[in-house]
């Protein structure tokens, strides 16, 4: 009866084991899966439309149409964040719709935390987005700037990522596309 006991205790695990998350993905389903490639490596978002809904479907309406192919991360600060999203390069772009309303939550901002960029107005947010650093450089921006993401896998691409504002040599999102129409 032991044996018997042990063979299904062990079952059991493996079983468990073979059925559980792929690393990186954490549940999400592919088309909530944004992946930045840079010449450093690939980096995959998990989207949070419970977050942000309205956000979330600017990022995939963009992703879907090139938008961010060949954007600049021109302002990147150590120990802060790193951003992009405006064809400008400048700071001051965005895409052609309207901005967005604010989609102000409790969720903390933390390493990996993406975020969408805007001006004072709290309703400005366009195309601009950054991502955090470390759990302490963003941490006063939580129910002030709207999170739509958090890295699952990549960061240490994103630390690579040239510094300055702007950097000298600005790093790229070479491609952006969501995991669902990865081809």
């Amino acid at each position: 009866m032991r044996f018997l006991t042990c063979l299904a205790l062990a079952f059991c695990v493996f079983a468990g084991a073979a059925c559980s998350e792929q690393p990186g993905t954490t549940g999400a389903a592919d088309s909530d899966i944004l992946v930045i490639e840079t010449k450093h490596g690939k980096v995959l978002v998990k989207l949070r439309p419970d977050l942000a809904p309205k956000h979330v479907e600017r990022v995939k309406q963009l992703a879907k149409e090139g938008f961010y192919d060949g954007l600049k991360f021109h302002r990147v600060i150590g120990g802060f964040m790193a951003q992009t999203g405006d064809p400008a390069g400048t700071g001051a772009g965005g895409s052609n719709y309207p901005d967005l309303p604010a989609e102000f939550s409790p969720e903390p901002y933390k390493r990996g935390t993406v975020g969408a960029a805007r001006t004072a107005d709290p309703n400005s947010a366009n195309s601009q987005f950054f991502i955090c650093y470390d759990d302490t450089g963003c941490s006063s921006l939580t129910g002030q700037y709207t999170v739509w993401g958090q890295v699952i896998e990549g960061m240490e691409a994103v630390d690579k990522i040239a510094k300055g504002e702007p950097p000298p040599i600005p790093d790229v999102m070479e491609k952006v596309y969501l995991q669902s129409d990865k081809k």
